[in-house]
């Protein structure tokens, strides 16, 4: 087994660890957000946590409060362990797990030493013991409660045991050997294998068993959402939505398919106009006829007619055969036709003629074919527009607008977002085979701020990128989304090495660039470079996009990157201006 030494012989690792952790904490005034990392935290009154703890103890007694405490350190502590993991890589096994003391103790909970700590990952094995000084929980206990007969401090529990057990990737359960509400000196842990316990009764308790009063709650949660939920009409699993605009169209749609009513669905790029057609279709009385979709703007205008109608055989060059169009195969079902508005006003003509009287006239034929389609049109532009320019005819506008549903854009519906990003994570960290924990705080609010051009399609591609980017078992970070996402600006102030307040990090790291210029430790000709590879790093190696973040023309950019490594003598005077421009 791997014998790792004692915390007071590693000192400088620890150091470097403790900087990265507290380089990633930053409170902004501005907003009223605490945030290490990406992940939202909150300074919580001692008092009101000793409050709480009591409370629970009085409703549930000593014994069901000691497992709700325990599962909420379990919890805390696997999320801490992916807080913590935000170092950079070529870490020890040492350096790689002291991180979550650390943390433990910047968040106040304990000073914590690690004496003794052995790690194999290979093996499996693993054994750990802490000492803990001024355990806030133990200190709570024997002041309300006097001196127990057994290890008070719950919360230490359940934490370290959700991280050792996170950090092995196998079940470690931690306990108290020595604790301060019992009377020593100090509280004490040892952590080891769940199997190399006697008895590991209170590893199941962290995880599965629920105390009667958290289960007669369950029920009753249940029962309120059942009945919430008679009467409800269930979505269908492509369709996630909760948001009133989107309930409106969803519903109008479900009235229109118990009947025979030509729909026009109108809505931006992407908002899933063909999810609700084929929606339309599935709901009513065809739904085991066939739904065939065509995009009539990806198609070109002189073979629309043929595409739609069919086309017999000799119509023109390069028709070998006779073959039906899209009206034919879709006999007895749904045809849905995209973006209609790009329809040459000669498909249109013909178009009505089909609609008026269900007969259908093949390119270059004299017979006709009766067809009996329901027909679903779709436009992410206002048809009345075009009719008033002349580029689409009234009656064939009237005709399809018998029935309009608006789909409202995402940015319309910042109810449903992070629903949809959910049902999308869902699907993509399947297919990627990746256990994923879900969105960073600052991912979700990301994805809340952001407005959509490209409404759910782009939302898809985005959190497609995000679950091929993020590493497993992690959360989706911004960056994993948004790759060239930049901070709000709001004025944050972190830590430093010692512990204290410092100034925003941005405006410390510009004042140091500032100084270097003036003090001649780099010239302004090296400054301008390496602002320009630093603008093409963060727009990962997009020439146009770091030219953007600089305000400059691509041309200018270029050029920049092209000269990056020639030499100035040391005599040239560049004015700053004419240099970026």
């Amino acid at each position: 087994m791997k014998k790792v030494k004692p915390i007071e012989k590693e000192a400088s690792s620890d150091d470097s660890v403790i900087n990265n952790l507290r380089s990633q904490l930053h409170f902004s005034s501005e907003t009223g957000e605490i945030w290490l990392h990406e992940h939202r935290m909150l300074l919580v009154h001692a008092d009101s946590h000793s409050k709480l703890r009591r409370e629970l103890i009085e409703i549930l007694g000593m014994g069901r409060a000691r497992g709700v405490i325990m599962r909420m350190g379990y919890a805390t502590g696997v999320s801490d362990y992916e807080l913590t993991h935000i170092n950079p890589k070529g870490v020890s096994d040492y350096e790689s797990f002291m991180a979550g003391p650390l943390l433990f103790t910047l968040e106040g909970n304990a000073k914590t030493t690690i004496p003794k700590l052995e790690i194999d990952h290979k093996m499996g094995k693993f054994y750990v013991e802490a000492l803990l000084e001024n355990s806030w929980e133990s200190q709570e206990h024997l002041r309300h409660y006097g001196q127990s007969t057994e290890g008070v401090c719950w919360y230490l529990h359940g934490y370290s045991s959700g991280y050792c057990s996170a950090f092995m990737g196998k079940q470690i359960l931690c306990r108290e050997s020595r604790c301060y509400g019992a009377g020593s000196n100090h509280c004490y842990l040892v952590g080891k294998p769940v199997e190399e316990w006697d008895d590991a009764s209170d590893f199941s308790l962290m995880l599965n068993q629920e105390s009667i009063a958290d289960q007669l709650i369950g029920l009753q949660n249940q029962v309120v959402q059942l009945r919430s939920a008679i009467g409800e009409k269930k979505l269908p699993s492509d369709v996630v939505g909760s948001s009133p605009a989107f309930l409106a169209a969803y519903d109008l749609l479900l009235q229109a398919a118990a009947s025979q009513i030509t729909v026009l669905l109108q809505g931006e790029t992407g908002v899933g106009k063909e999810v609700f057609a084929r929606t339309l279709h599935e709901k009513g009385s065809r739904c085991n006829e066939p739904f065939i979709a065509i995009n009539c703007a990806a198609i070109p205008h002189d073979l629309v007619e043929s595409e739609l109608f069919g086309v017999e055989k000799g119509a023109f060059t390069g028709a070998q055969t006779s073959r039906p169009g899209r009206f034919e195969r879709a006999d007895g079902g749904t045809l849905f036709l995209d973006e209609v508005g790009d329809l040459p006003l000669s498909v249109q003509v013909k178009l009505l003629r089909v609609l008026q009287e269900g007969e259908v006239e093949r390119l270059g034929g004299t017979k006709t074919h009766k067809v009996n389609v329901r027909l679903v049109a779709a436009t992410n532009i206002d048809l009345k527009q075009l009719v008033e320019s002349g580029k689409f005819r009234p009656d064939l506008y009237y005709r399809l607008n018998a029935l309009l549903i608006s789909i409202p854009p995402l940015r319309e519906r910042k109810l449903d977002i992070l629903s949809i990003a959910n049902s999308f994570l869902k699907k993509y960290s399947t297919i990627s085979c990746k256990k994923l924990r879900g969105f960073s705080n600052k991912a979700k609010l990301a994805l809340l701020a952001y407005q959509w051009p490209g409404n759910i399609r782009e939302l898809q591609n985005v959190v497609e990128r995000g679950v091929m980017l993020a590493p497993n078992g992690t959360h989706i970070a911004t960056s994993h989304l948004f790759p060239s996402y930049c901070n709000d600006g709001h004025p944050d102030f972190g830590l430093d090495a010692q512990g204290r307040l410092s100034a925003n990090p941005v405006e410390e790291n510009g004042k140091n660039f500032w100084d270097d210029i003036m003090s001649g430790r780099i010239t302004l000709e090296q400054g301008i470079d390496m602002l320009a590879k630093a603008a093409e790093e963060k727009a990962n190696g997009n020439i146009s996009a770091a030219a953007r973040m600089l305000g400059l023309t691509r041309s200018q950019m270029s050029y920049r990157l092209e000269n990056l490594n020639k030499t100035h003598s040391s005599n040239q005077i560049l004015d700053p201006c004419s240099s970026l421009s």
